[in-house]
């Protein structure tokens, strides 16, 4: 069942490109506002190192959960 309920129109390997690309552009993000609040460069990166492995996760889960949802993708009426 969890096999089934985790594959739906989108495979693994590019759920899991995509939640990394997104979590380059949020660590990023990330980064540079650590950075202008702290104004510490080893703060910002420490920071942005450790919620880029948990966000990485929980993003390709969100993504995977969204693909069982069938609401707007056109084919529920």
């Amino acid at each position: 069942m969890f096999k089934k309920l985790f594959h739906n129109g989108e495979s693994h390997p590019r759920s899991f490109v995509k939640a990394i690309c997104w979590r380059i552009i949020g660590s990023i993000d990330t980064f540079v506002l650590a950075l202008l609040i702290s104004h510490d460069w080893k703060i910002a990166g420490s920071i942005a190192s450790v919620e880029t492995i948990t966000k990485i996760v929980l993003y390709y889960f969100h993504e995977r959960t969204w693909s069982i949802i069938p609401w707007g993708k056109g084919r529920d009426s």
